[in-house]
């Protein structure tokens, strides 16, 4: 199985019999990857995301693009002390012609504020970097999620652009 890690995260992209497994019962998706329960706390906002994500998103896409699968998922964001999930990490497909691969996250509300999303979007943004046709992450968040906005400042992304709905993109450029 294949995985990133860094001094205190595992992340794992989930295959796509991994991601249906998730839709049926995360406790059984856990238990395959021989992990400990998570019983994640996420808002209903988050639950709605994932739940789109899930159908709209990643199950058709991993299908599509079955070899590339790691562009098109969500990665496990695994506390390796605990040998639990503390969230979940993922890009929108392969880079567009711009070069420009974009992610998103969700950390679970009992593993919010400690450091635990910069880091996994560190370990993610170096493991994008390694691929010769990513030339920058970008990550979208609102005007209002300053917690987001922390992370992504503590992680060197610089905001380029702000939409009429509050609506900031932010990008980390290729060394």
């Amino acid at each position: 199985m294949f995985f990133i890690e860094s001094e205190r995260l595992r992340m794992i992209p989930l295959t796509r019999e991994l991601l249906k497994l998730l839709h049926t019962n995360r406790n059984d998706m856990e238990q395959a990857l021989g992990l400990n329960p998570s019983n994640p706390q996420i808002s209903e906002f988050y639950k709605k995301e994932i739940d789109d994500a899930m159908i709209n998103f990643w199950l058709p896409k991993t299908l599509a693009n079955p070899k590339a699968y790691k562009w098109y998922t969500n990665w496990e964001i695994i506390l390796k002390s605990t040998n639990t999930v503390v969230g979940g990490m993922g890009f929108s497909g392969d880079p567009n012609e711009e070069g420009e691969a974009e992610t998103g996250y969700m950390i679970n509300e009992q593993h919010q504020n400690k450091g635990y999303a910069s880091e996994a979007l560190q370990l993610l943004s170096g493991w994008a970097f390694m691929d010769k046709n990513v030339k920058a992450i970008i990550v979208h968040t609102y005007a209002d999620n300053l917690p987001s906005r922390r992370i992504l400042a503590k992680c060197g992304f610089k905001e380029v652009s702000t939409d009429a709905e509050g609506l900031m993109k932010f990008r980390l450029i290729k060394d």
